[in-house]
């Protein structure tokens, strides 16, 4: 996780998106992220939470687009390829691709909604002033 996260906080293409946009704490979010990872490949069962939501949030700071997931998917790959072989290493490259090609359609689905605050999940966001009394 520190191999690949120290990559991708400082690359010119993404490195923003953790650091300016979701100020992302590494130490903090490091056991969460080896939780996730340990679930999937190892079968743990030490993760729980949903890992979409956060996507959704930073998405709605600032759009991610394919080059972002591209990248991402890039670093990862290479960084797995460098520090692991064998089956779990084949697994932990194949997840990554899913999960962020499943992210990348959710994420491109609440674009094409009508309200873009009106997500599944998320609190319902209420305008008042002059302008919602005219309404």
């Amino acid at each position: 996780m520190r191999a690949f996260y120290g990559r991708a906080l400082t690359d010119p293409v993404i490195g923003f998106l953790f650091t300016d946009v979701a100020k992302l704490d590494l130490e903090a979010h490091v056991p969460r992220l080896t939780r996730f990872w340990e679930t999937i490949l190892l079968g743990a069962q030490s993760y729980g939470g949903g890992a979409f939501r956060p996507h959704l949030e930073l998405n709605f700071k600032a759009q991610l687009k394919q080059g972002h997931f591209d990248r991402w998917l890039h670093l990862w790959d290479m960084t797995v390829d460098e520090l692991f072989s064998g089956a779990h290493a084949d697994l932990a490259k194949a997840h990554a691709h899913r999960v962020a090609q499943a992210f990348e359609a959710r994420l491109r689905s609440f674009e094409l909604q009508q309200d873009p605050l009106a997500v599944p999940g998320l609190p319902v966001v209420q305008h008042y002033g002059p302008e919602s009394q005219s309404q």
